[in-house]
């Protein structure tokens, strides 16, 4: 009887890799990294949504030029649908903007819980990638994004305020939430090789205190078009696509596309939520 099983798995939703962009500190361009590359993978032709999950100062909406109307909170509160919150860029990413109802997410009912879990896993047509722009730093909601998703991308850049938070980014990640497994992206870059550099230079000291893998994904220059696109509030691929830095996001678009997707329960979107939701995290110990 092999029919019935194939329509089964026919009709099981495709797999959605989640990715958590951070970084140990503010001012290493997270976000922006997280706009561009989800610009870069939706004008590849993958399927994105970008959700905007810095609950203290959220602005990816800023740097896209958006203006929402209702966020996520509407949606909690049973306002609004969540296709009626989402916007969507002129290359096609789908944002969910961030509200003050994501921050009590750890403390969401049972029936609040459901609500938010079915109405991203019944969002009309298919996902390949949700990004989530998480806020710098430690806090509670960037180790609940972190430690739910299946790849997390920090952000780091060749400063030593940077290597340190970065690296108590990953102790705290490592020790107390079972996160192994992080991808790095040296940001800002003045000359080639820097990202090398500076990602041999947190390497070193995880290997010796950590244990945690670390991948170094590529750089991206530092470029005056880059500032230009912030100001103009357009993704860098979209205001000078033959920029240095557009050309950097592409690559590490190609490099994202070939990341292992999830298979079986783990890449559900609604696995995800449900991780995240149920999983709040514990308050910090100090760790020596």
């Amino acid at each position: 009887m092999p029919q019935p099983e194939v329509r089964a798995r026919d009709l099981s939703p495709p797999p959605v890799q989640v990715i958590a962009v951070t970084g140990g500190k503010g001012g290493t361009g997270k976000t922006a990294v997280s706009v561009n590359l989800a610009t870069a993978l939706a004008r590849a032709g993958r399927t994105t949504m970008l959700l905007d999950g810095d609950l203290g100062l959220a602005n990816v909406d800023v740097l896209l030029g958006l203006t929402p109307r209702c966020t996520l909170e509407h949606v909690l509160s049973g306002e609004r649908r969540l296709e009626e919150v989402i916007l969507e860029t002129s290359s096609g990413v789908r944002v969910v903007p961030a509200s003050s109802g994501v921050a009590r997410m750890a403390a969401l009912t049972a029936s609040e819980q459901a609500a938010i879990v079915q109405a991203f896993s019944t969002l009309p047509g298919s996902l390949d990638v949700l990004i989530v722009d998480t806020a710098a730093g430690i806090s509670e909601s960037v180790l609940q994004f972190c430690q739910s998703a299946q790849q997390v991308l920090v952000v780091l850049r060749d400063e030593p305020t940077s290597l340190t938070d970065t690296y108590a980014l990953i102790k705290v990640l490592s020790r107390s939430h079972g996160v192994r497994h992080f991808r790095v992206l040296a940001n800002m870059t003045r000359h080639a090789g820097q990202g090398d550099s500076v990602f041999l230079r947190l390497q070193r000291v995880t290997d010796r205190y950590l244990e945690v893998a670390l991948d170094f994904v590529g750089e991206i220059p530092e470029d005056a078009a880059m500032r230009m696109a912030v100001q103009a509030q357009r993704p860098v691929l979209e205001a000078f696509p033959s920029s240095p830095a557009a050309r950097a996001f592409d690559r590490l678009a190609g490099v994202a596309g070939r990341w292992p997707m999830p298979e079986g329960p783990s890449g559900r979107l609604e696995f995800f939520l449900e991780r995240m939701l149920r999983r709040a995290a514990p308050r910090l110990k100090v760790l020596k």
